[in-house]
């Protein structure tokens, strides 16, 4: 038995296909979801989905949103995705250690609060896309 899983974001449908097995960044930490699941609805944080289909793993970079499981369907609307064998590892690095650095300022420097809140979103897109690129895990 497989999970028909659809990904959708605001520009484009990420992923439509039958897969094995999902696991998701819920706001309450990683969800996995098999075959024969309860339904539920979450919130989804900004990190990395993981998609087994032909006993291959596939990563695609979340940012936020919400799935549904229903009746082996997992519909998932988040407001950006990107697959990870769409990102450009090197790319994805050097945003990583960028937003690093501005996290890091946002912290040392005493910025405003809506200054650091926005560092740490920063930081959190730009960790999801190196780690669906495979540069970190």
């Amino acid at each position: 038995m497989t999970l028909t899983v659809r990904v959708v974001a605001p520009d484009k449908t990420v992923w439509d296909s039958e897969a094995e097995e999902v696991i998701l960044p819920s706001t309450t930490g990683q969800l996995g979801i098999l075959t024969g699941h309860a339904p539920l609805l979450t919130a989804l944080d900004t990190g990395v989905m993981r998609v087994r289909a032909d006993k291959t793993w596939v990563p695609i970079a979340l940012m936020g949103g919400f799935a549904e499981v229903e009746a082996d369907e997992v519909t998932i609307l988040v407001n950006a995705a990107e697959r990870g064998d769409a990102i450009d590892k090197e790319e994805a690095r050097i945003a990583f250690n960028q937003a690093q650095e501005e996290f890091a300022r946002a912290q040392q420097s005493g910025a405003s609060r809506q200054d650091f809140i926005k560092a740490s979103k920063a930081l959190k897109r730009a960790r999801a896309r190196f780690q669906a690129a495979g540069g970190m895990i």
